[in-house]
């Protein structure tokens, strides 16, 4: 469903896309005074605003014009909280993490040369892949985001949890499983 520019219907399904996003490009120096909920809250609050801007018609324009609003929001918040003068190479850099971030987990889901239909079915793919990992314990998210988003080893990810490999090994394994049976039930 392609939300409607007159009313706005429909952004929210993007919602925890955003947040899965905006947990992965957060700059460090935030996290402890904001949280992504926070920062998605008000990408929204603009995207709603700017709802008369919204040239897209398609799910992957209307993502893009998102990101392109939720990097805005976080390269304001890192300006907010360091108190130093605007980057604009920052709000930049930030743009193309978020769009890097979201390939990423695009590669998921990828297919041989999609066609229009197919890459449309691809992002309603990726909006029901982060609310799947929404919904996993805290733990096995981060695991399975450190390890295919960020592209860490088990045994890095087991010395940033302070366990074994072998535990990581089963908490990646238990998440797959879970994401598995959110995203494809029986």
């Amino acid at each position: 469903m392609v939300p409607n520019p007159e009313s706005g219907a429909g952004l929210e399904r993007y919602r925890e896309y955003l947040r899965l996003l905006a947990r992965l490009q957060m700059d460090p120096r935030l996290k402890g005074k904001l949280d992504a909920s926070d920062l998605v809250q008000q990408a929204f609050l603009r995207a709603y605003q700017a709802l008369g801007q919204l040239r897209g018609k398609t799910d992957a324009e209307i993502a893009a014009w998102l990101r392109q609003i939720l990097a805005r929001t976080l390269a304001n918040a890192v300006r907010d909280y360091s108190r130093e003068k605007r980057d604009v190479g920052l709000e930049r850099s930030l743009g193309v993490a978020l769009d890097a971030s979201s390939a990423r987990l695009e590669a998921w889901l990828t297919t041989d040369s999609p066609s229009p239909s197919q890459h449309a079915e691809r992002n309603e793919q990726l909006v029901h892949l982060a609310e799947a990992l929404a919904a996993l314990p805290e733990l096995q998210r981060e695991a399975l985001l450190l390890r295919y988003c960020h592209g860490k080893t088990v045994q890095d990810i087991g010395v940033q949890f302070g366990r074994s490999r072998a535990a990581i090994a089963s908490l990646l394994r238990r998440g797959l499983k879970q994401l598995r049976e959110h995203l494809h039930p029986r």
